[in-house]
C-alpha cells in the first residue's frame, strides 16, 4: 500500500471517528496505533504508545505552555475579556459595523493576556455575539469574526503555538513570540477595514449605532480606556521581559500569572472562588492541550513510518529549487492539511519536512514560523474541521448553525489571501522587531 493511500486512508478514519464523537487526541491516537501495528507489529505499536506521552510531557520547553494559560485564565477570571470589549465598544462602535470592530480589537487585546486561540473564541463568544444579536448584527458577521479575531491570539504573543513550533523548529521562542506582534496588529487591521468597508456598502448587516450625546460618549471612552491598564501591564511586564532578555518563556508565563494576579486582587475583581477556578481551567486546558498533542505526536511518528516525509519532498519536488516556488508549494499543503488535522499536528508532521528545505535555501525560520502560524489559524477557520467555528458554535449553545459561521468566516479567509501575500512580498513586518535585539 502507497504513502498516499495509507494518509488519506487514516485522514478519512479519523473524520469517521470525530463524526462520531470519539475525542480527537484518541481518534489520532488510535488510527495511528493501528497503523503502526499494521506496519510493524504489535509490540512496535504498543511501545510507541507507552514511550509517546512521557517523552512529549517531560520537554522543559513546554512547561511554558500551562503558565501562558494560567496567566490567561486569571486574567479572564479577573473580567478582562468584558473590559476589552466594553472599551472597544465604546471606541470603535459608532463605525459601521463597529461592534463587530470593536469584537476584533478586544480578540487582538485578549491575545496579549492568553496564548489559546480557542480560549480567545470561547470567550468573546460569550460575550461579544449576544450582544451584536441584540443589535441585529448578520448572524454569519457576528460569529465570523469571533471565530477569525480568535486566531490573533495565535500571533500576538504569549503564543502557544510559537512555543511549539519554536520547540520542534529549533528556534529562539523569544524571537519568534516577538515576530508575531505586527503580523497581529497588521491582521487585525486588515480584518476592520474589510468590516467597515463591506458594512458600509451593505448596511443591512450590521444596523449602524447612532450617537446622540458625544459629550457623554467621550466620558465612556476615557472611563472605559482607564478598566483596560491591566492589559498594558501584562503587555509591557511579560512581552518587555522577554524582550529584554530578562525572562525565558517559561518565567514569562510565571510572572505574567503573577502579575494578573497580583492585578486581579488590586482591582478586587478577583475572588478566592476566580483564582481555584483560574488554576482549574489552566489545568484542564493544558491536559486537553497534551492529550491531543500525543494523539498527534503517535500519528505523526505514522505517517512518519509511511513515508508521508519523503512523498512531501517529492511532491514539492523542483519547486524546493526557487524560494518563491517553495514557499507556494508549502502554502497549497498547508491549506489542504489545515482542512483535516488539528494545529500541532500540522506542526508535528510538517516542521522536520520543511524546516530542512528553508535552512538549504537560507531563508530565515523566524520568518517561516510566522508562515506556519498564519496558516494554523487559516486551518482553524475551514472546513470540515475549523476548531474555533467548533468553539463558538458550542460557546452559543449551538443557535448559530455551522454552516453560517463558515459562511462568516469566508471573507477573514479572502483577508488572509491579502495579509499572508504581504507578509511573504515584506519578510520584514516579521523580522523587524526580534532583529532589534540585542
Amino acid at each position: 500500500m502507497s504513502a498516499l493511500t495509507l494518509a488519506l486512508g487514516s485522514i478519512a478514519a479519523i473524520l469517521a471517528l470525530i463524526g462520531l464523537r470519539v475525542p480527537i487526541g484518541v481518534a489520532m491516537g488510535g488510527v495511528a496505533f493501528a497503523g503502526v501495528w499494521h506496519l510493524r507489529n504489535l509490540d512496535v505499536a504498543l511501545s510507541v504508545l507507552r514511550d509517546t506521552p512521557f517523552v512529549f510531557a517531560a520537554s522543559w520547553e513546554l512547561s511554558a505552555i500551562p503558565m501562558f494559560l494560567l496567566m490567561g485564565a486569571i486574567a479572564g477570571n479577573s473580567g478582562v475579556g468584558t473590559a476589552l470589549f466594553r472599551a472597544a465598544h465604546a471606541w470603535f462602535g459608532a463605525l459601521p459595523g463597529g461592534l463587530a470592530v470593536a469584537t476584533n480589537w478586544a480578540c487582538a487585546g485578549f491575545g496579549a493576556a492568553s496564548g489559546s486561540s480557542i480560549a480567545a473564541a470561547a470567550t468573546m463568544a460569550r460575550i461579544a455575539v449576544p450582544e451584536m444579536l441584540k443589535h441585529r448584527y448578520d448572524k454569519g458577521l457576528a460569529a465570523g469574526v469571533v471565530a477569525s479575531g480568535g486566531t490573533l491570539d495565535a500571533l500576538i504573543p504569549p503564543s502557544i503555538t510559537f512555543v511549539i513550533y519554536g520547540v520542534f523548529a529549533e528556534v529562539s521562542v523569544v524571537k519568534l513570540l516577538l515576530a508575531g506582534v505586527l503580523p497581529g496588529l497588521l491582521t487585525a487591521a486588515i480584518y476592520m477595514l474589510m468590516i467597515v468597508i463591506r458594512c458600509s456598502l451593505q448596511p443591512s448587516l450590521a444596523p449602524r449605532i447612532v450617537v446622540r450625546d458625544r459629550a457623554a460618549l467621550w466620558r465612556e471612552r476615557w472611563s472605559s480606556a482607564t478598566e483596560v491598564w491591566p492589559v498594558l501591564v501584562l503587555i509591557l511586564g511579560v512581552i518587555g521581559g522577554l524582550y529584554a532578555g530578562v525572562v525565558t518563556p517559561t518565567e514569562g508565563g510565571a510572572a505574567g500569572a503573577l502579575l494578573a494576579t497580583v492585578i486581579g486582587l488590586a482591582q478586587r475583581k478577583l475572588s478566592l472562588r476566580g483564582f481555584i477556578d483560574s488554576f482549574k481551567d489552566a489545568m484542564g486546558t493544558t491536559s486537553q492541550l497534551f492529550f491531543v498533542a500525543v494523539g498527534a505526536v503517535i500519528y505523526t511518528r505514522f505517517l512518519a513510518l509511511a513515508g508521508i516525509g519523503p512523498l512531501f519532498a517529492e511532491l514539492i519536488g523542483g519547486w524546493a529549487l526557487d524560494p518563491l516556488l517553495l514557499i507556494v508549494a508549502v502554502s497549497i499543503i498547508y491549506v489542504i492539511l489545515g482542512m483535516f488535522l488539528d494545529p500541532l499536528g500540522m506542526i508535528l508532521l510538517t516542521i522536520p519536512v520543511f524546516v530542512p528545505m528553508f535552512n538549504a535555501l537560507g531563508l530565515d525560520l523566524v520568518w517561516f514560523g510566522v508562515l506556519v502560524v498564519k496558516f494554523i489559524g487559516i486551518g482553524l477557520l475551514t472546513p470540515p474541521v475549523g476548531f474555533n467555528v467548533y468553539v463558538v458554535a458550542s460557546a452559543t449553545s449551538d443557535s448559530i448553525p455551522l454552516k453560517t459561521i463558515f459562511r462568516g468566516c469566508y471573507w477573514f479567509l479572502g483577508c488572509e489571501v491579502v495579509i499572508m501575500t504581504l507578509l511573504v512580498a515584506f519578510p520584514e513586518i516579521s523580522l523587524w522587531l526580534p532583529n532589534t535585539m540585542q
